[in-house]
């Protein structure tokens, strides 16, 4: 799918994740997870299940993965990303942090009709759906309607345009920073998302206000 393959080079459009230069490995850096992972974790900590699996997509360095998953030992986590330096980076942040429930990384194209994961408790997803095509968040809506259990969850980090405007001017000047990259890309309109999400029996049970003008998104199955 056009921009798949680009989403890692583009994780955040003002801070690309980077290899630091003494590392061995192939552990990526982005600036911004240092910055938003404890707001994101005290969400998480409330919304997902105690147990079960949990489905990173898009996870990027895998930074947010290797932090949350032992603040959850009762989940395995498993984190997806399409890009495959992606991948490597991800499973290099897995063997550092060494915890029995981080899974290594699968290749997890949103746009297909079939994922390498059948069932999961939760989906959690950051700053994916406005650094990709359109299509891509209906993808992940369908993927997730389709693993999610009975009461599953999905959550989604990032930000959003509620009824059609910009929260905060520097979101205004992102969104066109992207646009001006690729024109299907975007920030995304919270009803619209939700709309999509709805069409695939995931509904908004709540939104939260987070630092840096994001919001984390909680749908329902």
């Amino acid at each position: 799918m056009p921009g798949l393959a680009r989403l890692r080079t583009f994780k955040d459009m003002k801070e690309t994740p980077n290899r630091a230069a003494n590392r061995p490995d192939n552990r990526q850096f982005a600036p911004a997870t240092g910055r938003n992972r404890d707001a994101i974790a005290a969400v998480l900590q409330r919304v997902l299940p105690k147990t079960g699996l949990v489905v990173e997509i898009g996870a990027g360095s895998g930074e947010h993965a290797a932090y949350f998953a032992p603040r959850f030992p009762g989940l395995a986590w498993q984190p997806t990303e399409p890009d495959a330096d992606g991948r490597a980076s991800i499973k290099a942040w897995a063997e550092a942090a060494n915890v029995p429930n981080l899974r290594p990384p699968l290749d997890l194209d949103v746009t297909r009709a079939v994922w390498p994961v059948t069932e999961a408790g939760a989906v959690f997803c950051a700053n994916m759906i406005h650094i990709a095509p359109w299509a891509c968040c209906l993808g992940l809506m369908a993927g997730a309607g389709r693993i999610l259990n009975e009461g599953g969850v999905l959550v989604l980090y990032g930000p959003f345009k509620r009824d059609g405007e910009h929260t905060a001017p520097s979101n205004a000047d992102f969104d066109a920073g992207l646009k001006s990259r690729d024109p299907a890309w975007g920030v995304r309109d919270l009803s619209e998302v939700t709309e999509a999400a709805l069409d695939n029996g995931l509904a908004l049970e709540q939104t939260v206000d987070m630092p840096a003008n994001n919001l984390m998104a909680i749908f329902r199955r």
